[in-house]
C-alpha cells in the first residue's frame, strides 16, 4: 500500500510546493483536485501540463490521479467552462455531452501527468434529476461510463466510482451501488473506490464491503466521520484495516480531510502518523 495525499489540504500553495512537502513528510503520492489549482481543466495547457509532470519527477513523488472533477474554485460564477455548470445526469443532452466531454478531458489530462486513477465523487454533478426516471438515469449514465471508461483505457486510466451517501447524492450511495454499475458496464477501466467518511455516513458495513468486492476496489480515501484524519472521529478503523489486507489491497491509501483545522502541515504530518500507526 502507498501512502497518498490529496492537494485541496494546502488551500493557496503551488502545486510544485505541494509535491516538495507531501515527499519530504514521508507521503509517496499526490492526489489532484484541480480546482486547487485551475478553474478548469481545459485553462492548462501543454507547457503547464508537463511542467506539473516535470514537478513530480524533481520531488520524488507520484500524481495518484484526480478528484473533486467538477468542482470549481470557491467564489467563481459558473459559466460555461466551470465544471459547476456541468451534470452527468442531466436532463439536456447538450449538457450531458459537455460533461462527458469534460471527463475525458480529465483522463486525457491525468494520463498526460503521469497519473493512474481518476474518482468519479462530485455528489452534486452526478444527481439524477426528479424529472427523469431513475431507471433511464441509470441507463444513460451507464452509456457515459462505458465510453469513459474506453477512453481511459488509451491512456492506462482507471476510472474509480465512489460511493457518496444519499444526503448528498442519489446516485450511487453504497458499494454494492458501484458495483452493480461495474458490473452492468463491465469494462476493466471502470472499478470503485473506498471513502471511509462517506462509507460511515451510509452505515456501510465496511469491512463486509472490501471483502465481497476487494478484487475490484482501486483507492482508498483514509478520513474519519469529523471530516478529519483518522483516529479523530467515531470510525472504527482496525476491522477495516484487517480486511483491507485480508483481500491483499495495494493501492493508494489517499488523506482526503474537508475539515482543514488546525493547518495544511499538522493535517499532513498527524494525518500520516496515524494512518501508519494502524496499517504498519
Amino acid at each position: 500500500m502507498k501512502y497518498c495525499i490529496c492537494s485541496d489540504t494546502f488551500p493557496g500553495w503551488s502545486v510544485e510546493d505541494i509535491f516538495n512537502f507531501a515527499k519530504k513528510t514521508g507521503y509517496e503520492a499526490v492526489e489532484l483536485a484541480s480546482y486547487s489549482f485551475c478553474d478548469s481543466i481545459t485553462d492548462v495547457d501543454e507547457s503547464e501540463r508537463k511542467r506539473m509532470r516535470a514537478w513530480a519527477d524533481g520531488a520524488g513523488i507520484d500524481i495518484a490521479g484526480f478528484h473533486a472533477l467538477f468542482t470549481p474554485i470557491p467564489g467563481l460564477r459558473p459559466n460555461h467552462t466551470c465544471p459547476a455548470w456541468l451534470q452527468m445526469n442531466s436532463a439536456d443532452p447538450d449538457i450531458r455531452a459537455k460533461t462527458k466531454a469534460y471527463l475525458k478531458e480529465l483522463i486525457r489530462f491525468t494520463g498526460e501527468v503521469g497519473g493512474k486513477n481518476v474518482v468519479l465523487g462530485s455528489a452534486a454533478s452526478r444527481n439524477i434529476p426528479k424529472e427523469i426516471p431513475f431507471i433511464e438515469g441509470w441507463r444513460m449514465a451507464a452509456e457515459t461510463l462505458r465510453e469513459a471508461a474506453e477512453y481511459a483505457a488509451r491512456y492506462a486510466i482507471v476510472l474509480s466510482l465512489e460511493p457518496i451517501a444519499a444526503n448528498l447524492t442519489n446516485f450511487i450511495n453504497t458499494p454494492d451501488d458501484a458495483m452493480k454499475m461495474v458490473r452492468e458496464v463491465n469494462h476493466p477501466n471502470l472499478k470503485w473506490m473506498l471513502d471511509c467518511f462517506a462509507a460511515y455516513n451510509q452505515g456501510v458495513d465496511v469491512p463486509a464491503a472490501v471483502r465481497k468486492y476487494g478484487a475490484d476496489l482501486v483507492h482508498v480515501h483514509m478520513n474519519d466521520e469529523n471530516k478529519s484524519w483518522p483516529g479523530t472521529g467515531r470510525v472504527d478503523f482496525p476491522p477495516i484495516v484487517q480486511a483491507l489486507k485480508d483481500v491483499g489491497y495495494s493501492g493508494y491509501l489517499s488523506l482526503e480531510v474537508m475539515d482543514l483545522r488546525p493547518d495544511p502541515e499538522t493535517i499532513a504530518r498527524e494525518g500520516l502518523k496515524s494512518i501508519r500507526k494502524l496499517f504498519e
